[in-house]
């Protein structure tokens, strides 16, 4: 867990990324922004810079092909500024200069680069040193009314900054060097094929396999592989495809410790389903890189996140909604052929 409200500015650069493949260039300042003395300024950026990762719970790590972490740009320049062989400037110069390089898609918006290093970020109960990465590309106009001769004037800014919208974000946390040190990650804008360059192409990331990601992810193969593959094996109705999905979350729910034996007899049974879902699994973890360990320790936080991604509702033209949340041998699916429509059965003993 990520907490920033004990965290301090120590220095602020802030430079002028363009896009490559349209002719755009970056603008370098000369210097480090001062704001020591100015009492509102750092609050204010503090609110905009990490309030986005209050809710962040995913930790990533730098990575490369090549499997030589040095080659990663962002982790190279960082960790030379971290072992005191880089000026904080110039470490912010080299990341803008990086991502210049990698802007080359020719819809990425260009914007401020803001580099900051902080004091006293809390990360999993420790209190630790950090590099913060913020890009902002989404521009506003805001009125500003203000007195003037016993009445008002009204006044606009155009292309302003919203603090309470951060385009793109990462913060790199001293700690866990040699795994590729612990980043935190914002990507508001990522929702087209050429914003997946923040994390792919300038940070060069993977998702930390820790429990909370462990759960999280085996949670989303399941889900995915029951909605997307069973039924190309096995003829099944939606009902019994909903119910498969609560006996996966309740075990996440009921169990501390996840068992891959374990849950494969108590949840899937079927042998033929349980080879289906170990080729499912092993695609997923070739397709994303995340290994799947026989036995981890089940993340109650990650559990409910996807809760509510699990759908337990079983729909029924416009007239109806059944909830399902267990004992599926209490519904049964018919056809009346003298009304020529399908219909459900449900057996209860107490209506409230």
């Amino acid at each position: 867990m990520f907490f920033h409200q004990d965290a301090s500015f120590e220095q602020l650069s802030i430079h002028r990324v363009g896009n490559k493949a349209q002719d755009e260039f970056y603008v370098l300042s000369e210097q480090p922004v001062p704001f020591a003395d100015d009492e509102v300024l750092p609050g204010l950026l503090m609110q905009y810079f990490m309030s986005p990762f209050a809710k962040v719970n995913e930790v990533y790590r730098f990575m490369h092909p090549n499997e030589d972490l040095e080659l990663n740009e962002v982790y190279h320049f960082t960790k030379k500024f971290f072992d005191g062989k880089m000026d904080f400037h110039s470490l912010s110069e080299q990341l803008a200069k990086h991502l210049y390089e990698v802007s080359s898609h020719p819809k990425i918006k260009g914007g401020e680069l803001y580099v900051v290093h902080l004091k006293n970020v809390q990360m999993e109960g420790d209190s630790q040193e950090a590099i913060g990465i913020f890009k902002s590309e989404n521009k506003e106009t805001y009125l500003k009314v203000y007195p003037e001769q016993g009445g008002f004037q009204l006044d606009y800014e155009p292309e302003a900054i919203n603090i309470n919208k951060l385009d793109k974000g990462c913060i790199i946390i001293k700690n866990e060097e040699e795994e590729g040190y612990q980043v935190l990650v914002v990507d508001q804008t990522n929702k087209s094929q050429e914003a997946i360059y923040w994390k792919d192409e300038f940070l060069k990331i993977k998702i930390r396999n820790d429990e909370f990601n462990q759960t999280g992810n085996y949670l989303k193969v399941v889900k995915n592989f029951v909605n997307e593959k069973l039924e190309e094996s096995f003829e099944m109705e939606k009902a019994d495809k909903i119910d498969l999905l609560n006996r996966s979350m309740n075990y996440f729910k009921e169990k501390e410790t996840f068992d891959q034996e374990e849950f494969e007899e108590e949840v899937l049974g079927n042998p033929q389903a349980i080879s289906l879902f170990k080729d499912y699994k092993s695609n997923f973890e070739d397709d994303f890189d995340a290994k799947f360990e026989a036995s981890f320790d089940i993340a109650d936080k990650a559990v409910k996140k996807m809760e509510s991604a699990y759908k337990t509702v079983l729909k029924l033209d416009k007239n109806f909604h059944i909830y399902i949340h267990g004992k599926r041998e209490y519904l049964e699916k018919g056809y009346d052929e003298e009304k020529g429509r399908n219909y459900y059965k449900l057996y209860f003993e107490n209506e409230s």
